[in-house]
């Protein structure tokens, strides 16, 4: 039964967006969740266009008029950065559009017509992810459908979305095996085979067309808002499309019945309507979270505790060998990866993260990366506004590259008392200061007696700019999700924030100007160094500074209290300080805010290895946590990757001993014993990714490359491509690929010289150890 509505105002939520050509027009369809109804929302009357300049109107009018293209032309009030003014080009359909941007490449230079037509009538009513939809309202099975639709952006709305996770097992060429579907109430597996016994709930078909015709129905039943999985986009659904191509079957999994399609570019976009598909690899890259590896089993274990029923690397093999002879046990396999995959999404609210993503800067839910098209997102209508179009990829021509972050040298030693001072998001508060933004340093140029002194010969507008603005408005947003405990939005704003210094100062963003990047990072110097000076002139010492962050030392006769009360008074001081500078040097508000972050006793900073000098960006201290004493490392082997585990546990310890005035010789001798000893076998294996595939390396060939070389030759491995992580341990025969509880012929020696004795070396005032290389009994202390 259809019912017919008359007009009609719904608030939801943005799932979908799809650009087509009905009757030769250009047809926008948004999907929206509402907390009541699936919306199917149809937008008419958009006409594709870009922009060129008024100096070109003749040519374009010639070349478009020649081929009979249909179009219209019109005068705007926008113009380009140079000053130049520039016109608008319509066209009344999507070919139209493509075929003018063909004829007139490598002939006239156009603007903004990368934008995707969904994403600009989106963006230029400044709606992200939440929306008031009015039209004409038509219920249909499963949804509402609403023509001749308007929009309204809604600040508020965040719906309750569920989700479905999905994963396929194949061989190698992509044949299907079995897929595993879990929901919250739901858990099971569609497998080819004859019925048979299983612990878990298997739907058993008999061919590979079966299985997708299955996995269709059974997705439409569940009705999910999202799926999601494990590098699903890339995988799993190029699988899924690739086999129901190749079978003839149809992928109706859309609200609608619409199919689902894959777009490949720069990166794949999957498109089914009325629901979002989110890979959680991408997520979690997304909401700053970093890993070894990002391979299921590993991050399962770390967030969860919990592993994969096949563990190993090369499981290819063994997942089918499972299908051909235990299919049971690829079930339990299959269902309980999409459960860890829910659950990885559940325990970090990852869900919640990619809608706070949405709700600030209007991306879709699933958008990968995206710093780019954020800021793209959030400043074009403001830009747009206030008369001017973007400009194209560094059409400007100036390059040059900007400096890094401020990085002290340091003063290296063990302190008792270092206290930590960090500016609030540094590069934010200078721009918001400073007013740096891309239109400002163009309004800057035109104006530049009254204009705010930048470096590189960048100006800036007092008045006429937007990024402040919206660094404004997002600290503000940041300080209201903190008091309202929304920890997702928060850390969403947060990344944003920080991302704005870096999408100026990349090429790939079409307001990349060299003299915006060094601004900020020019003023983070001078900030930087002001500040120690300030700090140095109340009598304190500075032992080193890192971007946003300098380290004071303190008497050792000071307790914890009242270091504490000196590391507040500093903040106030050089707040006051600042707010004074800016005002009677620049005539500015002041937006820096440093605060007094961290009091570590003791703090341990290390030389640069076989050298007298500090380090950077290596240290450690200890922090009271709750009355416990906790270690921060920092750039130390005890963080990174390439270090053993043996290597990372005896720094703990060592680092423990100084700490707590313990012998540090006789912590490292014990350590020494338990390597030469096998007690800690396990504990002496490496694990590096691989940057090419394994074939290609031909000349250099690092140990990982030679353990996955030798586990080839043997069977252990049936290939190494690109990005695979081989574990590895050094034998007396050179590296080799590590197999659990078969570690054999280890050279324990080069442990003790690669892994244990840097670090002790490092220690101040260590005394020298020699190890010779015929055995435990020959250690001595020299």
């Amino acid at each position: 039964m259809v019912l017919e509505l008359a007009q009609a105002i719904y608030q939801g939520f943005v799932l979908s967006r799809q650009q087509i050509q009905v009757n030769g027009k250009l047809r926008l369809c948004y999907w929206l969740k509402s907390h009541q109804h699936l919306l199917k929302v149809w937008v008419d009357g958009e006409q594709p266009l870009f922009f060129i300049k008024l100096t070109q109107r003749a040519k374009v009018t010639e070349i478009l008029n020649q081929s009979q293209v249909r179009f219209d032309i019109f005068s705007s009030q926008l113009k380009h950065f140079d000053q130049n003014p520039v016109c608008v080009v319509k066209f009344r359909s999507l070919p139209q559009f493509y075929e003018a941007k063909q004829l007139l490449e490598n002939q006239v230079t156009l603007y903004e017509e990368d934008i995707r037509h969904t994403d600009r009538y989106l963006m230029e009513r400044f709606i992200k992810g939440a929306a008031w939809v009015k039209g004409h309202a038509t219920h249909k099975q499963g949804y509402v459908e609403i023509t001749q639709a308007q929009f309204k952006a809604s600040d508020d709305y965040r719906p309750n979305l569920d989700m479905l996770s999905i994963d396929i097992e194949c061989n190698g060429e992509g044949v299907l095996f079995s897929i595993g579907l879990v929901t919250k109430l739901e858990q099971f597996v569609i497998m080819i085979g004859e019925p048979q016994p299983a612990t878990v709930e298997v739907i058993w078909v008999h061919d590979e067309i079966a299985l997708l015709q299955e996995l269709v129905t059974q997705i439409n039943r569940l009705d999910p808002d999202v799926l999601i999985g494990w590098n699903v986009i890339e995988f799993d659904a190029n699988i899924l499309a690739e086999r129901a191509q190749a079978n003839g079957v149809a992928l109706s999994i859309g609200r609608d019945g619409g199919a689902m399609s894959i777009f490949k570019g720069n990166y794949t976009r999957v498109l089914i309507p009325g629901r979002v598909m989110l890979d959680g690899i991408d997520m979690m890259k997304n909401a700053t979270y970093h890993f070894e590896t990002f391979k299921l089993s590993f991050v399962a274990e770390k967030i969860l505790g919990r592993t994969k029923l096949i563990a190993q690397d090369d499981r290819l093999e063994e997942i089918i060998r499972q299908f051909h002879h235990d299919k049971p046990a690829l079930a339990a396999y299959n269902m309980q990866d999409c459960q860890l995959v829910l659950d990885i999404f559940l325990k970090l609210n990852l869900l919640e993260f990619a809608l706070a993503r949405t709700q600030l800067t209007g991306l879709e839910l699933e958008k990968m990366g995206g710093s780019v098209a954020a800021f793209t997102n959030l400043y074009l209508p403001l830009l747009h506004r206030s008369g001017y179009i973007a400009p194209n990829l560094s059409e400007h021509g100036i390059s040059f590259d900007s400096p890094g972050g401020y990085v002290m040298d340091s003063k290296p030693g063990l302190y008792q008392n270092i206290l930590v001072l960090d500016f609030k998001s540094l590069y934010p508060s200078i721009i918001r200061t400073f007013c740096i933004d891309p239109m400002g340093l163009i309004e800057g140029l035109q104006a530049p007696n009254d204009a705010i002194e930048g470096f590189n010969k960048g100006k800036f507008s007092r008045t006429q700019h937007h990024l402040p603005g919206l660094v404004a408005s997002l600290a503000s947003a940041r300080e209201k999700a903190k008091l309202n405990s929304d920890m997702m939005l928060s850390q969403a704003i947060k990344i944003i924030m920080n991302s704005l210094y870096g999408v100026l100062g990349s090429k790939g963003c079409r307001f990349y100007d060299p003299r915006l990047a060094s601004s900020i990072t020019m003023r983070g110097h001078q900030i930087m160094q002001q500040t120690r000076t300030w700090i140095e002139q109340l009598g304190y010492e500075v032992i080193y500074g890192d971007t946003d962050s300098t380290f004071v030392c303190l008497p050792e006769c000071l307790a914890s209290h009242e270091c504490q009360a000196v590391g507040k008074q500093l903040m106030h001081t050089i707040n006051d300080k600042w707010r004074n500078q800016l005002v009677e040097r620049f005539g500015l508000d002041s937006y820096l805010e440093i605060e007094f972050e961290t009091h570590y006793s003791p703090f341990f900073m290390p030389t640069i290895r076989g050298q007298e000098i500090g380090s950077k960006k290596r240290y450690v201290g200890q922090v009271v946590e709750a009355g416990e004493k906790k270690l921060v490392f920092k750039g130390m082997e005890t963080v990174r990757s390439d270090w053993t585990e043996i290597a990372k546990e005896y720094q703990q310890a060592v680092i423990r001993a100084l700490f707590d005035g313990e012998d540090a010789v006789v912590i490292t001798h014990q350590y020494i014993s338990r390597i030469f000893a096998g007690e800690v076998d396990e504990k002496l294996v490496y694990r590096k990714k691989l940057g090419k595939s394994v074939e290609l390396y031909t000349k250099n060939i690092p140990p990982q490359v030679r353990a996955a070389k030798q586990a080839i030759e043997e069977g252990l491995l049936t290939s190494a491509r690109k990005g695979t992580q081989i574990p590895y341990y050094l034998s007396t025969n050179g590296p080799r690929f590590a197999v659990p509880d078969k570690l054999k012929d280890i050279d324990y020696y080069q442990y003790i010289e690669k892994q244990i004795l840097p670090i002790y070396e490092m220690l101040p005032n260590a005394a020298q150890l020699s190890i010779r290389p015929d055995g435990q009994q020959s250690l001595s202390l020299l």
